[in-house]
């Protein structure tokens, strides 16, 4: 007869099994995706709302700030091309992040951590353009080449109550009320800060093991987003102001939404998303939902009698278990033969 224990630990041997089973790719793209994205299908319309919202923030006339003539020192820096351009910027933030979340699926086979990477990605971009347009429109402050947005001839020319009267090209004038914040260095943050906290999760960064290396691979893409910024200032597009508060906000919107989504890099369960581990949990709870009628068979108790031994008396029958005094047993037994 099998014994009780040995029940008990074939059965944690067939719940690790299933476990590793979870973890190996039981959740793919082709068993789990769709119900996954319908799952957010919510979420997933909401950043379409943001991405319209964005829309018209660009299209919005930005705040035409009072510019005197005194101001003119510190925006007289002349105009540049772009460092970076504005068409690589969606490039390194956003598609370089999703190549990153695409290879960790090939070897996890994760449709979770896909799924809630990506869009975890895509809310701090747009959130933070959002919030970084949104400010610019409001603020209208000039950039470090208004001067000569302003008055490409070089002659300046003032109202009677010393404002600015611009004869420069209308976009040009338009684009230098937009200094502040900086839309470069926040997306740059926003997307490769988001990147930041995904590998220190993935790697475990902060296993207290003391691997700078595992630091130094974290701290790579925080480091090429301060060099966008620094481009911004060195191309006078930006003053410096301007940057870190693009920095900034970049970075807090990418904290909010990668813990969102996944448990801080610094927990012991930092590497996957909070839905994989709920997964797990509903995989061990529906095995012990199959398991448990077995279980309660397997406790029940079995018939004593056999461990028993009546005594005959003059009116009754008197059950004995082994484990009382013989001795006793046989006086009584001569006092019932003597009556």
């Amino acid at each position: 007869m099998v014994s009780f224990r040995s029940l008990l630990n074939f059965r944690g041997i067939s719940q690790r099994g299933r476990m590793n089973e979870v973890e190996l790719g039981v959740h793919t793209i082709k068993s789990h995706g769709a119900s996954v994205a319908r799952h957010h299908l919510y979420d997933w319309l909401i950043l379409l709302l943001l991405v319209v919202i964005e829309i018209i923030l660009l299209a919005v006339h930005p705040f035409y700030r009072f510019v005197g003539k005194d101001m003119m020192t510190d925006l007289k820096y002349p105009m540049k091309s772009n460092t970076v351009p504005v068409w690589a910027v969606p490039m390194y933030a956003v598609l370089f992040p999703i190549l990153v979340f695409l290879l960790l699926y090939l070897r996890r086979r994760d449709v979770y951590d896909l799924h809630h990477a990506i869009l975890g990605l895509l809310f701090a971009i747009f959130i933070t353009a959002v919030i970084t347009d949104a400010i610019k429109d409001a603020v209208g402050r000039p950039r470090p080449d208004f001067f000569w947005r302003c008055f490409p001839d070089g002659k300046d020319n003032y109202d009677y109550w010393g404002n600015v009267k611009c004869h420069g090209k209308d976009s040009d004038i338009r684009e230098g009320h937009k200094s502040f914040p900086s839309g470069h260095t926040s997306w740059s943050f926003a997307g490769l800060g988001f990147l930041s906290l995904y590998l220190s999760g993935k790697i475990k960064a902060f296993d207290h093991k003391g691997h700078v290396a595992k630091l130094c691979l974290v701290f790579l893409p925080l480091l090429v987003a301060s060099l966008v910024g620094v481009s911004r200032v060195d191309d006078y597009w930006h003053h410096w102001q301007d940057v870190f508060a693009g920095g900034l906000i970049g970075l807090v919107v990418a904290s909010f939404c990668y813990l969102h989504f996944f448990p801080p890099p610094y927990h012991h369960n930092g590497w996957g998303p909070y839905a994989y581990f709920r997964a797990l949990e509903e995989c061990r709870l529906n095995s012990q939902v199959r398991h448990s009628p077995s279980e309660l068979n397997l406790q029940a108790p079995e018939p004593q009698a056999s461990n028993q031994q009546p005594v005959r008396g003059s009116n009754s029958v008197i059950p004995v278990t082994p484990g009382e005094n013989s001795s006793s047993l046989m006086e009584d037994d001569i006092e019932l033969g003597r009556r």
